[in-house]
């Protein structure tokens, strides 16, 4: 893959998710950025933060993403792959979901097929420097490149909420 040396923030980046879960300390920083993002206090608007219902308990879960933009349409890209637990979430709810940054917006959230994400994880990597610390592949690496690795991380294409 296209990478460079991990540097000792990168290093601090995979501690805080060791096997794919956040440590204690990570969930402490996604709390905070998930109140900040919601609040819409830093710009830009790319910075939201996720809210679903728990699978199990059926409570508010938050958390703090990134938005890709690609091609008119917006995403949302689990940077640690399927077994983050707002997939699970975001699954177990049938794509219902609410996003918040300074507004609340109500949506649904379509899972991406694999061969279409190349693209759209590019434009991730692109606007998300954490991002970059987890999906090992340079954002200027061939399409080809990516298209090895995609499957790896399931995408959401955001819409509008359907309220039938």
């Amino acid at each position: 893959m296209s990478r460079n040396r991990p540097t000792r923030t990168h290093r601090f980046d995979h501690w805080l998710y060791r096997g794919g879960r956040p440590n204690r300390l990570a969930r402490m920083i996604n709390w905070a950025w998930a109140a900040v993002f919601a609040a819409g206090i830093l710009q830009p608007d790319r910075m939201v933060t996720l809210e679903v219902p728990g699978r199990r308990t059926g409570r508010t879960i938050a958390f703090p993403l990134v938005i890709a933009d690609h091609e008119g349409k917006r995403y949302l890209v689990a940077m640690l792959g399927p077994d983050t637990n707002w997939v699970h979430n975001v699954r177990a709810a049938g794509g219902r979901a609410v996003l918040r940054h300074g507004r609340t917006e109500s949506v649904r959230l379509q899972e991406v097929d694999p061969g279409d994400r190349a693209p759209i994880l590019r434009r991730y990597l692109e606007r998300s420097p954490g991002g970059r610390t987890h999906i090992q592949v340079d954002p200027r690496a061939p399409l080809a490149e990516l298209e090895q690795i995609a499957a790896r991380y399931p995408i959401f294409r955001i819409t509008p909420a359907d309220d039938r």
